[in-house]
């Protein structure tokens, strides 16, 4: 993947940018890809700072090696895989990258070196969900680092010339977490994914997803986003690629045939859509595994100072997101729909029907 300093068009998108775009459009998995699109050694450390990993630190790099060593590990002991020493001990940790992008030979390590990637990047996970259990940090404070990245990352790309009209983060209050888990069907224990939300409003609808590419480039690493959390109502990635030349060419590079979106709804493995959202309400969100580095004091020495916090995207340009305040899809309306539904769920059954002047009882 090329990381570049400027907004492109559809026409500049490279094979890895669509690839980028189709996991967040669909909420996919990285676990679930075949290669990567790395190019370079510059490529891979530009994507390890935007992990929070600095490429030159030696105690970054011995992070790094540690969480390959438990890969390999794992793959050795539990599958019996035959890996390779130059994947399991790199000369650089780039050329691991390099290897499952095809980039850099021997072309036969690319496979090894993809499975590796894969469970670097969940061993990584666990790490640092560990940590944050460990560390001595608040919520609140957790929420206003991420936060802090985010503002940061679109005051850079409003410098560069973005049409940005609006950006704004917010953090849940205790209440609104007591609803959102109230109004989930799973169960209380159920994971809120929206604590920490930003919401990015564009001018047009074609700077949507240039502006999506930039912010994978300047702030989100695209393997951290959580797959199944998106609710895309925007853009059909089908029709997108079937509508631009530049992009049909890509499309035999695919990891998946053009199909794969509609056999997701088809298996019903697409994200269902909110259920107290207006019909018309529209919009681009997602989640993602946001690195935040966490203050020295939080954390024991010799602990890493990388953890995750999720964060809430919605991307949209400026004509859907006045339509998305009209009427049945205003945020108002949102809520109250909401509220009546946790209330009707906390009081079914206990509450006694009234009853009319007939006598009859009503629910």
């Amino acid at each position: 993947m090329i990381l570049r300093t400027s907004p492109r068009t559809c026409e500049q998108w490279s094979l890895g940018d669509l690839e980028t775009l189709r996991l967040v459009l669909r909420g996919g998995s990285v676990i679930d890809w075949r290669r990567i699109h790395f190019q370079t050694r510059d490529d891979v450390d530009r994507y390890l700072r935007l992990c929070l990993f600095e490429p030159d630190d030696p105690f970054d790099r011995a992070r790094i090696q540690d969480v390959l060593d438990q890969a390999v590990q794992y793959l050795r002991t539990t599958f019996r895989y035959r890996v390779a020493e130059e994947v399991a001990h790199p000369r650089e940790i780039e050329d691991l990258f390099l290897w499952a992008s095809g980039a850099k030979e021997p072309l036969r390590l690319r496979r090894i070196a993809c499975i590796a990637l894969k469970l670097m990047h969940v061993v990584h996970h666990v790490q640092a969900r560990a940590l944050l259990h460990r560390a001595r940090i608040s919520e609140d404070e957790l929420a206003h680092l991420a936060t802090a990245r985010v503002d940061q990352a679109a005051a850079q790309l409003r410098r560069e010339g973005l049409p940005i009209v609006s950006a704004s983060g917010s953090v849940k209050t205790k209440h609104s977490i007591l609803t959102k888990l109230l109004a989930k069907k799973e169960s209380l224990a159920a994971q809120v994914y929206d604590r920490v939300r930003y919401r990015v409003v564009v001018a047009t609808r074609d700077e949507v997803l240039p502006l999506l590419l930039r912010l994978c480039d300047v702030l989100l690493p695209f393997a951290f986003v959580v797959p199944g959390q998106t609710q895309n109502t925007l853009f059909d990635f089908k029709k997108l690629v079937q509508g631009k030349e530049s992009l049909r060419k890509l499309a035999a590079g695919l990891q998946a045939g053009l199909d794969l979106e509609a056999h997701d709804r088809r298996s019903g493995h697409a994200h269902e859509r909110n259920e107290f959202s207006g019909d018309g309400y529209r919009a681009l969100n997602f989640v993602v595994d946001l690195p935040v580095r966490l203050p020295e004091r939080a954390v024991d020495p010799g602990d890493s100072l990388v953890t995750f916090c999720m964060v809430e995207l919605q991307l949209l340009d400026q004509e859907t997101a006045l339509a998305n305040e009209r009427g049945r899809n205003s945020h108002a309306r949102y809520k109250k729909r909401q509220l009546r539904g946790v209330l009707r769920r906390l009081s079914r059954g206990l509450v006694v029907p009234k009853r009319t002047r007939g006598g009859k009882k009503t629910p």
